[in-house]
């Protein structure tokens, strides 16, 4: 007899699915009956929260969605945070949790693990949760989380079984063959005309994207290059276009340069991007404007009505939705006017200059630290936390590929993300190499995720920016005159513990040494563990 449990496994196979992160628990057990003789490997991260970062990061990397097995009760707390920051960021993540037995659900009996609702816990931060009640509804239930990962905006989804449901007899489903999803919506013709009409009449294009265009990559940039249209990039869209392309802007919307040039606009053309605060107001001031005509194209109908009005809409895969728009722009008659002088690759290489005169030594010492570490490790994936350099790393950092550079600062904007994080991303990417880069008081929140890669053999590494402290709400504090209070925290000798988590510990002086020991780190078989001590960096390569 095949019970639920076992049969969930068999369809998360024929689903394509590869890793499930999970800690095994009591209410968990029935789940993991089918795990050991099925395909599926199996990652124990050190808390909830760890296994939620890391099928975000390994989701990322890959574009499938990470699977997880999460206990009843504090497994779904504590993996709540991780489901946040995928929500916020449109990462598919599937977070299957137990739950109390059917009789005794939302009872307040007091029965282990028990709370009067997880889907109502989860309601805020995934596309639905659902109570499987039944065996025989699991198939359609997980082709709808598939739907949602394949054919909409993809965001967490909680499926909860009880108990007495996990155990349950469901031979009669074990033949069943993964689900077809249905297709991603595509824009109607006219509103690609319309839109296509309006970007050929334009003067001053501009192309806005984001992380949900990471699949129309060549024909935005063949589009750009047709219209002379400068184009900036998110955080989560990095890579889409090349890093040395004379049209990229980069990630600098938050800056006065690059803001001038949105304003100048006369058409903007916003695809697959929320337009919100922490890709384009990063300085919380209020100042980014789109006094142009907006296009805007994306995948979720609701987003098309908010932060700003488009006079064209398209609910729209964005990768369909661009290569119909190169094909109509391609085929016009003629353009019935040209882009103005001066628009175009030099205004971009204009804003590009102004962006850089503007660094400060701080933004100059950490982007040292990230040209060094792209020279010594070409193709690396950089999972960052929210940390100064990361800070810095989204504007002035481009990526040279799809996927390469992601963090939690945009969105939800949680502390310990980078260490799971990188572990899934590494486990996603191959013989890729694999950097987190994550500052002393985020590493804290999750440092015993260390143990985790070392179990499974993940030989990220992790670069650890240290100032003793919460640099940047100290720095934010004293600029607002307040007394700095409670960002001063201890700060462990983080070499000693790497070392007794089975990691390899060094600390870096110098640009020289860091590029001598990236190389070595990556061939390793054990997590690599390179400090840096900020202000000894910042006097060194900033210029102080």
């Amino acid at each position: 007899m095949a019970t639920c449990g076992e049969v969930l496994v068999t369809l998360l196979e024929n689903y394509g699915v590869k890793l499930v992160f999970g800690i095994p628990g009591v209410h968990t057990v029935e789940l993991y009956r089918g795990l050991a003789a099925s395909s599926l490997r199996h990652i124990t991260p050190r808390h909830e929260q760890g296994a939620g970062f890391m099928a975000d990061g390994y989701a990322r990397v890959t574009g499938q969605p990470g699977v997880c097995f999460i206990i009843t009760g504090p497994g779904m707390t504590n993996i709540a945070t991780a489901m946040a920051q995928a929500y916020a960021d449109s990462i598919p993540m599937l977070v299957i949790s137990s739950v109390n037995a059917r009789h005794q659900m939302g009872r307040g009996n007091g029965h282990l693990h028990e709370l009067p609702s997880q889907r109502n816990l989860t309601a805020g931060f995934t596309a639905f949760s659902h109570t499987l009640m039944t065996p025989d509804a699991l198939p359609q239930i997980l082709a709808q989380a598939f739907a949602v990962f394949e054919s909409a905006r993809p965001r967490p989804v909680h499926i909860e079984i009880p108990l007495d449901v996990i155990t349950a007899p469901a031979d009669h489903l074990l033949l069943l063959a993964r689900a077809m999803s249905p297709s991603r919506p595509v824009a109607s013709d006219s509103a690609i005309a319309a839109a296509a009409a309006r970007l050929l009449h334009a003067r001053r294009p501009l192309i806005l994207a984001g992380g949900g265009a990471v699949d129309a990559g060549p024909a935005l940039q063949r589009l750009a290059e047709l219209l002379q249209a400068p184009i900036a990039l998110t955080i989560n869209a990095k890579g889409i276009i090349a890093a040395d392309h004379p049209l990229l802007i980069g990630s600098s919307q938050s800056t006065a340069a690059t803001r001038e040039l949105v304003r100048e606009a006369d058409v903007v053309l916003a695809i697959g991007t929320e337009l919100g605060e922490t890709d384009y107001d990063t300085v919380f001031d209020g100042g980014f404007t789109i006094p142009g005509e907006l296009i805007r194209i994306d995948i979720d109908a609701q987003q098309l009505t908010r932060n700003y009005r488009a006079s064209i809409a398209m609910v729209a895969d964005a990768g369909q939705a661009a290569s119909a728009l190169l094909a109509a722009v391609v085929t016009a008659p003629s353009a019935s006017s040209e882009p103005a002088p001066n628009w175009g690759a030099q205004r971009a290489a204009a804003v590009r200059s102004a962006v850089a005169a503007s660094y400060d030594a701080p933004t100059r010492a950490q982007k040292r630290l990230l040209e060094a570490v792209r020279q010594a490790l070409p193709d690396v994936i950089i999972a960052g936390d929210s940390t100064q350099p990361v800070y810095a790393g989204n504007l002035v950092y481009d990526a040279t590929a799809l996927r390469s550079w992601f963090n939690s600062s945009t969105g939800y904007g949680t502390l310990g993300y980078g260490l799971p994080a990188a572990i899934g991303a590494k486990l996603g990417a191959g013989n890729r190499a694999v950097v987190c880069l994550i500052g002393d008081g985020g590493l804290q929140f999750t440092l015993p995720e260390l143990a985790s890669a070392v179990e499974a053999q993940v030989p990220i590494i992790v670069l650890l920016w240290n100032n003793a402290g919460y640099g940047e709400i100290k720095r934010y504090m004293t600029e607002r005159d307040i007394t700095p209070v409670g960002v001063d925290i201890y700060t462990p000798d983080f070499m000693t513990l790497a070392r007794g988590f089975g990691c390899v510990g060094e600390r870096i002086r110098s640009v020289n040494a860091l590029l001598e020991e990236l190389p070595r780190a990556a061939r390793r078989s054990v997590p690599t563990v390179l400090e840096i001590d900020e202000r000894s960096w910042i006097a060194e390569e900033g210029g102080l």
